[in-house]
């Protein structure tokens, strides 16, 4: 086997991270050609990402052993086999579903629109914004829109609370306010809130070395991006509680996918009792991470300043579609709604025709870089102390992607075939059914290689945090 040295898009990635630059002779990659092919460095883009987020844990683990930094070797195979791991999940040998029928691209009368209706909260707010009723089919809505200005449409459907983005070229995109808003802002953003008291740790100890055993992380995220953070945490160790309110349910073929190693539990925040369980809950949390548009948890006192003044110490990690800013910062948004508004779906498609990235990258990168910067807050944390802000957003990590990231200069030596991952996915029996799945791409030598448990069933646990 032959390895490469870490490419110059990891190296940045670890930097926006606040990494010692000399880390990064750590990792090792297997170059393999035809992983996550597209026009736009995607397969840079997951080495990146998920090499930041193996040396974050690798450095963790070195400091709490008090051994050197173990080596890190990422394979594409894994790489593209995780980047789409929801494609590979078979329930009982049963596929899933990604997309329903109104998640969609759309022909208006001028151009492109892309829809996101997988929710049934998000469709029925789309049809409600149309005109249309409940029961309006795919070829009722494909004349509607066939009639009107993409813009318009996405205006009023976002007016309405629903979803849906207007094709944009990457030069159109470069123009509008909220694409120059995302471009002045850094990769990750970084914030220590305060002077709160160094974190102490324990040694680590056991095989295999699992760097995040002892911190409790907070998981209030769904769909795709946030939940795969959390996943990577609950892969190294940490006890993992996903919070979700009773009258929003997850789809359970995407917690099948993003539920590994993690707890579920269910609180509606604004019942009394349920604000009272989260209160308990975050006397004891260390790490805090949300995936919902920004200022939409506030009210319920999950700001940041507002955690950092009841639970000083913490680490609140924030991921949202557009980023806190702009005239878009408020609105709701997908990895697939973000691709075509950015520009990215106009690159990667056909002709005069839409595409779409080979995977949910921006979900998918955006995941664990999020991950990677809470497991660097958490060392810092060792030394300096302090709340630790962090934020993320799916649109800067596109900006990232079509402007910044540069394609790796190294030859692949390997091939990848997709239609034989074979080697990178395992089975494990789960509550909802024996799941056949990928195995995480992040990781370094003596640490997990697998999760410790498989997804249980959405909003099924107490909301307690393990004890020991």
């Amino acid at each position: 086997m032959t390895y490469a040295p870490v490419g110059e898009g990891t190296r940045a990635a670890w930097a926006a991270l606040g990494g010692d630059p000399a880390l990064t002779s750590h990792i090792a990659s297997v170059v393999r050609e035809g992983a996550l092919p597209a026009r736009l460095p995607v397969i840079d883009l997951a080495r990146a990402c998920v090499g930041a987020c193996s040396l974050a844990a690798a450095e963790l683990a070195a400091r709490r052993t008090g051994r050197p930094v173990p080596r890190v070797v990422l394979d594409d195979g894994g790489l593209a086999t995780a980047f789409v791991s929801e494609r590979h999940l078979l329930i009982d040998g049963r596929a899933t579903v990604n997309f329903a029928p109104l998640s969609r691209f759309w022909r208006t009368a001028d151009g492109w629109l892309r829809t996101h209706a997988n929710y049934p909260h998000h469709r029925a707010r789309l049809l409600a914004a149309l005109g249309l009723g409940d029961d309006a089919s795919v070829e009722r809505v494909a004349a509607l829109l066939a009639e009107r200005s993409a813009a318009a449409v996405e205006e009023t459907v976002y007016a309405a609370g629903g979803l849906a983005v207007a094709l944009r070229t990457m030069e159109e995109w470069a123009a509008h306010p909220q694409a120059v808003a995302i471009a002045g802002r850094p990769l990750l953003d970084r914030e220590r809130l305060d002077k709160a008291a160094p974190r102490s740790l324990p040694p680590l100890t056991g095989d295999p070395l699992l760097p995040a055993s002892g911190l409790r992380v907070l998981d209030l995220t769904r769909v795709t991006g946030g939940p795969v953070a959390t996943r990577t945490l609950a892969l190294f160790g940490a006890d993992v509680l996903r919070v979700d309110a009773p009258q929003l349910p997850e789809d359970p073929e995407a917690h099948a996918d993003t539920g590994f190693g993690k707890r579920s539990t269910r609180l509606d925040l604004t019942g009394a009792a349920d604000r009272r369980a989260l209160d308990d809950l975050l006397a004891d949390t260390d790490v805090v991470v949300t995936g919902y548009r920004p200022g939409a948890l506030d009210r319920f006192g999950l700001a940041p300043d507002a955690l950092a003044s009841r639970r000083p110490g913490l680490v609140v990690a924030q991921l949202s579609a557009w980023g806190a800013y702009g005239p878009w910062g408020e609105r709701r948004g997908f990895d697939s709604v973000v691709q075509v508004a950015t520009g990215i779906a106009a690159v990667e498609g056909p002709g005069e025709r839409p595409g779409a990235l080979p995977a949910q990258a921006l979900d998918h990168g955006t995941g664990y870089l999020l991950a990677a910067a809470v497991l660097r807050a958490v060392t810092e944390q060792l030394d300096e102390g302090g709340t630790r802000a962090l934020r993320l957003a799916l649109a800067r990590t596109a900006h990232w992607l079509t402007r910044e990231l540069p394609h790796g200069p190294t030859a692949a030596t390997e091939t990848y075939d997709a239609e034989n991952p074979a080697r990178w996915l395992a089975e494990t029996g789960s509550p909802a059914g024996r799941l056949r799945h990928a195995l995480p791409p992040a990781g370094f030598a003596g640490g997990p290689v697998n999760w410790a448990r498989p997804p249980g069933l959405w909003g099924a646990d107490l909301p307690e945090w393990r004890h020991g």
